[in-house]
């Protein structure tokens, strides 16, 4: 079992030639660190509401309307509605790019990174002090990269790689186990970890008032996975088609 999962672990974090997604795994890990990163500002630094969790928001907003003056209504519909737009772009950008997974990641990480790197500079006007004006400034910029993040993720089809949202994947984890089915352990468990860190590393570095900090390495990440994947994706590989069933 331990052997099955270091090698499954490898071969996620470095795929093998013959990999039906390519190099699409361990960019995907790198997404979801960002997730970490940026919903940590989102739930520390913006007043308790999420820009890539969108269940949470739901259930922050029902428990806002019921009363709970610690959660913003407000906050909430717009972390929402800057998601769903951002998802409607991830979604033209899915179609105009279908035929090709390497250009529909490089397109999309590029217009986030700008989206992100927005509110680094906006983050950086304020001196790291948060007031109403540079909160929804930041909900809406990274509301509307993650939501442009998520639909590309679920148009490049990568397995146990949503890049968001870690339930399914947990849900997995376990019910496969309990099921004695191979699945892919190591690398469910790898998204769990990146998401992890990333949520950790910006906690950390938020609780010491580095809120631009936090931006800047979530700007650095992506425009990384950018980069790479722009040049990866000059390469000829069946991979980068639309995902195998």
């Amino acid at each position: 079992m331990r052997r099955r999962l270091l090698t499954d672990a490898y071969r996620t974090l470095v795929p093998p030639r013959d990999d039906p997604h390519g190099p699409l795994p361990p960019l995907m890990l790198t997404l979801t660190v960002v997730t970490g990163l940026v919903d940590a500002v989102s739930y520390l630094a913006l007043g308790h509401v999420f820009v890539a969790n969108m269940t949470g928001n739901v259930v922050f907003l029902g428990f806002a309307l019921a009363g709970d003056t610690s959660l913003s209504a407000s906050a909430s519909l717009v972390a929402l509605a800057s998601f769903l737009a951002g998802a409607v772009g991830g979604g033209r950008f899915g179609t105009r790019f279908a035929e090709h997974r390497g250009r529909l990641l490089a397109a999309a990480t590029a217009v986030q990174a700008v989206l992100v790197a927005v509110t680094v500079a906006v983050a950086a006007a304020a001196g790291g002090e948060a007031s109403t004006a540079v909160r929804y400034t930041l909900i809406v910029f990274l509301g509307l990269a993650m939501g442009l993040q998520n639909a590309a993720a679920r148009r490049l089809g990568v397995p146990d790689l949503t890049t968001t949202v870690l339930t399914q994947t947990l849900t997995g984890l376990a019910a496969d186990s309990a099921a004695a089915r191979p699945g892919r352990p190591a690398r469910r468990l790898l998204s769990v970890l990146a998401m992890f860190l990333g949520a950790l590393a910006g906690a950390a570095l938020l609780l010491h008032g580095r809120l631009e900090l936090v931006l800047g390495l979530a700007l650095l990440l992506v425009t990384f996975t950018s980069v790479l994947t722009r040049r990866l994706s000059a390469r000829e590989g069946a991979h980068w088609s639309r995902p195998p069933s």
